[in-house]
């Protein structure tokens, strides 16, 4: 976080799986918290909370619909509005596993809205899968997150993604990467030189109302945070 107030940027995303159990945390060690995130003058732009398992698998699958909707609890004790959630692959219309999947997300989806706090489902899946798996949930229940780096990796357009889904984008990862070429093994680049056009993906967003946060995301840097100064010089320059 110190880091992140140093950078200027105006916010962070929290780990509530890996990073913080905000769940378990008292309401003076959040309090704590909050005042952390006040003199550094940030805000917790979202939270994501990664599953080892899909919502479309049966196995515990109730523990992890609990402690999911424990997170909401824990994004809304952080002022946060926004979840990020794994999707993982579309399961096949019509099979068990997609009627699991569907009951899950529209538990979930009521859960949510009585705590104020939207799903944003992160997948590669191809967006015409996504856009189908959408059409079965009620209109608005369930948003989605775009991650340009993921896609690229994956061989999916992320221009396809936002013409196709911008108006379900309720998170966007600030993010780029490029596609190997035969033997030359693609990756995760900095911000802006990659195979993401990202003036052109927050104009295609802005176009369906989009007013969210840009999270800045760099995995694999030797110089992470040189390269996330980079890239909120480069959001803001757009």
């Amino acid at each position: 976080m110190h880091i992140a107030g140093n950078l200027q940027a105006e916010g962070v995303q929290i780990d509530l799986r890996q990073e913080l159990a905000v769940a378990e945390l008292s309401d003076t060690a959040l309090r704590q918290l909050r005042k952390m995130l006040d003199d550094l003058n940030l805000r917790v732009g979202s939270v994501s909370f990664p599953t080892r398992r899909s919502y479309g698998n049966p196995e515990q699958l109730e523990r992890r619909i609990e402690a999911t909707v424990a997170a909401m609890q824990g994004a809304g004790r952080l002022g946060c509005r926004v979840i990020v959630l794994t999707l993982g692959p579309c399961p096949a219309p019509e099979s068990a596993e997609r009627a699991t999947l569907l009951e899950a997300l529209g538990t979930l989806a009521v859960q949510g809205n009585r705590l104020g706090v939207e799903i944003a489902l992160q997948s590669t899946a191809p967006a015409e899968e996504l856009q189908n798996l959408l059409g079965e949930l009620p209109d608005g229940a369930i948003g989605l997150d775009l991650n340009p780096a993921d896609l690229v990796l994956v061989g999916q357009s992320p221009r396809e993604f936002a013409e196709r889904l911008g108006k379900h984008v309720v998170h966007l990862a600030a993010n780029d990467a490029v596609r190997g070429f035969g033997s030359t093994g693609g990756g995760e680049v900095e911000l802006g030189r990659g195979a993401a056009d990202f003036p052109e993906l927050l104009g295609m967003l802005e176009e369906y109302g989009y007013r969210g946060w840009a999270t800045i995301e760099r995995r694999q840097s030797r110089h992470p945070a040189v390269d996330v100064e980079n890239a909120v010089a480069f959001l803001r320059a757009l």
